[in-house]
């Protein structure tokens, strides 16, 4: 076990490449009255270099979502009578799977018993990349042994609230108070990547973890969560795409420890314009080309 002391970035672009090297991004996420997390995750994973977004939402909102952002593909869902995603949706998104390279569900999906189906779906897709964020987490914490069922490569992204829902759906899992421990034993217990969030958010891989030292007090404010969640969808799906020889356990890692740091920066960079006070999620996505721009050397020596 050992703690990151360099990050390495993204590599350059091939001057002949196109828009299938880097990566097909399949959002799921929003529901009635909260179709701007889906948004704002759609929106960081395009300004983070994925190739091509797909986002997929409950048919009340997807118009609405639709029109918010005209460069990622938007599909409408079944929806239940609370404008959340139905069970009825699994086919239609098992299918759109076979044509991404990275998953991410969560913002703004709310909880029922079917979105947890959905996420049972997911989870046992083999080694299909999967990040689960927000109210993804508090399903999947609703489900008994969900870490037995694992067989597609998680990345789970909880704010302390979350990650005490996580651990209590875990038998015979102790939490501890220190966060570095907690987010490794999290890893071990369960074979995810475990993105601890808070002040100097914590990675983990098991082996490995990160504490990221980017970001303010002014990232605390609704859909921030959300961005973060975009760019790491994009980050890990240019990855696999780059380099294919490592393993994607390391690779889910690597992308995880990468789009912390970016959405930090981007976050400190829109304090430094804005204030802590005023900031705004969208400011964070309006900072990422900075940001990304900051980066481009290939890698840093914390």
């Amino acid at each position: 076990m050992g703690k990151i002391e360099t990050l390495t970035f993204l590599p350059p672009r091939d001057r002949n490449a196109y828009k299938n090297n880097f990566g097909r991004v399949l959002i799921i996420g929003g529901s009635m009255g909260m179709s701007g997390a889906a948004i704002l995750t759609a929106k960081a994973a395009l300004r983070s270099g994925a190739g091509l977004v797909e986002l997929l939402c409950p048919d009340c909102v997807w118009q609405i979502a639709a029109a918010a952002e005209p460069c990622c593909m938007c599909r409408p869902l079944p929806d239940d009578h609370n404008g959340m995603i139905s069970d009825k949706a699994i086919d239609y998104i098992r299918e759109r799977i076979n044509s991404a390279d990275v998953v991410a569900i969560g913002p703004g999906i709310g909880c029922s018993e079917q979105l947890e189906e959905i996420i049972c779906s997911l989870i046992t897709f083999d080694q299909m990349p999967v990040i689960i964020d927000a109210d993804g987490l508090n399903n999947l914490a609703a489900i008994n042994d969900w870490p037995d069922m694992l067989s597609a490569n998680v990345i789970v992204t909880p704010h302390p609230g979350e990650m005490q829902r996580l651990c209590k759906s875990i038998p015979e899992f102790e939490t501890v108070a220190d966060r570095e421990d907690l987010a490794i034993e999290f890893s071990n217990a369960t074979g995810a990547v475990t993105v601890l969030k808070g002040a100097s958010t914590v990675v983990s891989c098991g082996e490995d973890y990160y504490v990221n030292k980017t970001g303010n007090p002014g990232m605390a404010t609704g859909g921030s969560g959300d961005v973060l969640t975009g760019i790491m969808a994009a980050i890990f799906a240019q990855l696999m795409l780059a380099e294919p020889e490592i393993s994607s356990q390391e690779t889910a890692f690597k992308s995880a420890m990468m789009a912390t740091y970016i959405h930090g920066l981007a976050g400190d960079m829109a304090a430094g314009k804005f204030g802590e006070v005023s900031m705004t999620a969208m400011d964070i996505i309006d900072n990422l080309p900075e940001a990304f721009k900051s980066c481009s050397k290939g890698s840093l020596t914390l």
